[in-house]
């Protein structure tokens, strides 16, 4: 049996030279950088940038951890390119405010590494993906040698955990996310379709920032939470396995890690394994806050719509708009995948019945005025 390599080191804080210690040392457990990386190489640093978020937020990769481990691929003599497909249409406009808002604007400077501003988007055969044989990627794989993961790790209200497999999904080309939500509103469907991404994808290595991490209504309204740990891999599936246990999370709980084993890529625990550097219960932390899955996917389109609607309120989480905290920036009604979120005197309203709880609103709202409620039954079942 294949064991995959995962390297757990301890970093206490975002210290550049702290940071860029721990990346090196994370090379060496996994091999040595010119096992992955060849001298010329162009290399894709496909990092976390959801939205415009300051850094200390942890919503997206810090900009510190990006910058050392950019330094350390320059330095080794390959070409760095940093990006991502936030939320959103994919513009110029928008990839400047993110990248400022975010830090990396700044870092790439400083290092000399290039930002992504190509925004055009290409069809990808993925011949062995299981459901999305062909993908509307972000053109700029094809313009690389390599792709590393640099993800965040962080609770996720719709997929439970969001890490180095979730990560990929930003190389779906801008508004096309959002349709493969409403093709997939069933979990089972979208964490497969999140697997056949990251397979698309292939990047050589996964890096994750787990120094701060996210809990809570992540991915952008959780609460930042020290974890003190970077963590890398050759397989983003068996990194994925370590974080969530990390964090006290039961791996097989979590749709991408089901659907990794159900397919034969990883086995969901420590068998197939070798974790080097720290033991995993000298970082571990278990009170963790992380959310219930979103859905029971029990309705699976089969029901008539009074019982859809009775199941709904007992056990379906759903978004709840904080109308005092809104400021009618409208972000909510665009990014709504079904287009079931109206705006009524600059306030939004949302046509529960129709929602597929992707909480796209929710990852998306710049001042944190969306909340996931989740009924006492669902809790209560998903704990079963």
């Amino acid at each position: 049996m294949e064991r995959h390599k995962v390297s757990l080191l301890k970093c206490s804080n975002y210290d550049y030279d702290l940071i860029k210690k721990s990346i090196l040392k994370s090379f060496k457990n996994l091999g040595g950088i010119d096992k992955y990386i060849d001298k010329g190489d162009k290399v894709l640093l496909k990092i976390n940038l959801l939205m415009k978020k300051r850094p200390e937020e942890a919503t997206t990769t810090h900009p510190v951890f990006t910058k050392a481990l950019a330094k350390v691929l320059i330095d080794y003599g390959a070409e760095v390119i940093i990006g991502d497909s936030p939320g959103g249409p994919f513009n110029t406009s928008i990839l400047n405010g993110v990248y400022r808002a975010c830090g990396i604007e700044e870092i790439s400077k400083e290092v000399g590494a290039e930002l992504n501003y190509n925004t055009n988007s290409v069809e990808m055969k993925n011949e062995k993906g299981l459901i999305l044989k062909n993908i509307n990627a972000i053109e700029v794989l094809n313009k690389v040698d390599k792709v590393i993961s640099v993800s965040k790790l962080k609770t996720h209200g719709m997929m439970m955990f969001t890490g180095a497999v979730k990560n990929m999904f930003g190389i779906v080309a801008g508004l096309e996310k959002a349709e493969y939500h409403v093709r997939m509103p069933n979990i089972k469907d979208f964490s497969n379709a999140l697997l056949d991404i990251c397979i698309l994808a292939k990047p050589v290595l996964s890096f994750m920032d787990g120094i701060v991490g996210m809990e809570g209504n992540g991915p952008s309204g959780g609460d930042p939470r020290q974890v003190g740990a970077v963590i890398a891999s050759t397989s983003p599936y068996h990194l994925d396995v370590v974080a969530t246990s990390l964090i006290g999370i039961n791996p097989g709980k979590v749709p991408t890690i089901q659907r990794s084993v159900e397919r034969g890529i990883c086995e969901g625990n420590f068998n197939d394994i070798e974790i080097i550097g720290e033991r995993i219960e000298e970082l571990k932390i278990n009170d963790f806050i992380v959310p219930e899955i979103r859905s029971l996917d029990l309705l699976d389109g089969k029901l008539p719509k009074f019982m859809r609607t009775i199941i709904n309120e007992l056990m379906q989480p759903k978004p709840v708009f904080n109308k005092n905290i809104c400021v009618g920036c409208e972000k909510c009604f665009e990014s709504c995948p079904p287009q079931v979120i109206t705006m009524i005197n600059r306030k939004p309203s949302v046509k529960l019945d129709e929602c597929i709880r992707c909480f796209c609103c929710q990852e998306l709202c710049p001042v944190n005025a969306i909340d996931i409620h989740r009924p006492i039954l669902m809790k209560l079942l998903a704990r079963l």
